[in-house]
């Protein structure tokens, strides 16, 4: 009788911890640990032939100190690299970046038609509706991992909530 106590004392405290647990490992997630917050990540739908895809999200710093995105990898590509969009004349060109700069107490949105992460090599395609894991790596703030949910081809955001869910 006496183990069945503790056992069911046991399950009722895991179960209590559960939403706590939880919410603990979205927010170290979603947010990181050291300052940086990492919200409404998404992708666009690349098809089986398609060798490359972009990803966009937004960094918020809400450190003192200034922070760098000077990396990030996901399982679903070979690389993935930074670029802008720069008008040069009448024409919108890509150029790679090295980092993207998140100064103290500030929000960088990577978006359609400006920074963006480009997902190289792809392994397989995205289709509409699945997620994949990104992580980012940031100068400060060291590595941050998180599912990228993937829209229709031509999603110009998210469509979802603050945390891309």
């Amino acid at each position: 009788m006496k183990t069945w106590t503790i056992i069911l004392a046991v399950a009722v405290a895991l179960q209590a911890a559960s939403p706590a647990l939880a919410q603990h490992m979205h927010d170290a997630q979603m947010h990181g640990d050291k300052g940086v917050k990492v919200s409404e990540p998404w992708a666009r739908a690349a098809g089986k032939m398609a060798h490359s895809a972009v990803a966009y999200l937004t960094l918020e710093n809400s450190g003192d100190a200034a922070d760098r995105l000077v990396s990030a990898s996901t399982p679903t590509a070979g690389q993935v690299v930074f670029h802008t969009h720069i008008k040069d004349g009448d024409i919108m060109r890509m150029r790679p970046v090295q980092s993207i700069e998140v100064g103290p107490h500030a929000k960088v949105t990577l978006k359609p038609g400006g920074l963006h992460l480009m997902l190289l090599d792809l392994k397989g395609p995205l289709e509409k509706g699945s997620t994949f894991a990104l992580t980012l790596r940031f100068e400060k703030a060291g590595a941050v991992t998180v599912q990228v949910p993937v829209q229709a081809a031509g999603a110009m955001g998210a469509g979802h909530g603050e945390h891309g869910h």
